[in-house]
């Protein structure tokens, strides 16, 4: 008797399926509900939930507060840059909302870009004496509390790689201008979890950061507040250094980050 190949149009269908409900929430930033996946995919409600949730538990999708289904930051990874950004910065909003109403001090968020800190996000400060930053503004990595903060969670072999690219210009009384120097420092940001721009970067401000991390255990963004020596005293800034490394570590947990025994609080 002739065998006949088995077909192949189960597994296809299902395919095709899972593809057109990825490119429906691509197509959708916010996010849909199932509902809307559904009706916009033709998929029936019930298939496409199980679709949906298992995306969802490998990490491919995320759920907002509100049950919409987003593009995780797994899949975004596959996809370009600006993607991944764009869900890092919606995972990140309400951590940054939290800590601009708490400090009332500029908040910031960056990400690695080659030997500079890019700022994807900024929430300025109300103060008619502030901080400014700006979104898409690149800054050296040495003098940046943002930028120190994921140097020093960096391998160490991709770290020294950075670090011997630096060119180590002095901005402020307090820039760190000696390899040396910066290595013992970001040795005590890897300790306590937190790295301080202390007139580092501009005169007459200071500005604390915490570290990121995605499923992978790696950094790949880092949050910030920033303000004038004058406000962001001793007590206030180790206060700041709290609250901030609990949102990063918020952000973390949406990235897919599980702790591997981190310290929880800052020093105090």
């Amino acid at each position: 008797m002739i065998r006949t190949r088995e077909s192949k149009a189960g597994p296809v269908g299902v395919l095709t399926k899972v593809l057109r409900v990825l490119e429906v929430l691509d197509a959708a930033p916010d996010g849909l509900q199932l509902k809307d996946v559904a009706r916009q995919t033709g998929i029936n409600k019930s298939t496409a939930y199980r679709f949906l949730a298992h995306l969802e538990t490998q990490g491919y999708l995320f759920r907002d507060d509100t049950g919409a289904y987003i593009v995780g930051p797994k899949l975004a990874r596959l996809g370009a840059g600006m993607a991944y950004h764009a869900t890092l910065r919606k995972f990140s909003r309400p951590v940054m909302q939290r800590l601009w109403t708490l400090t009332t001090e500029t908040v910031n968020l960056g990400v690695l870009d080659g030997v500079q800190t890019q700022y994807l996000d900024v929430m300025e400060s109300e103060h008619s004496f502030r901080l400014v930053s700006q979104v898409g503004m690149r800054r050296p990595l040495h003098c940046t509390a943002l930028g120190k903060a994921m140097l020093a969670h960096l391998a160490a072999d991709e770290r020294d790689a950075v670090i011997s690219s630096l060119r180590l210009e002095r901005f402020a009384p307090h820039t760190i201008t000696n390899a040396s120097r910066l290595r013992k420092e970001l040795d005590r940001v890897a300790q306590q979890g937190y790295a301080v721009d202390d007139e580092e970067a501009t005169t007459g401000s200071r500005c604390v950061s915490a570290p990121i991390f995605d499923r992978s255990m790696k950094v790949t963004a880092a949050i910030s507040v920033s303000g004038p020596i004058t406000r962001v005293n001793r007590p206030r800034l180790l206060s700041f250094a709290r609250a901030v490394r609990e949102g990063a570590q918020e952000i973390s947990q949406k990235l897919g980050y599980v702790s591997n025994g981190r310290a929880t609080a800052a020093s105090a």
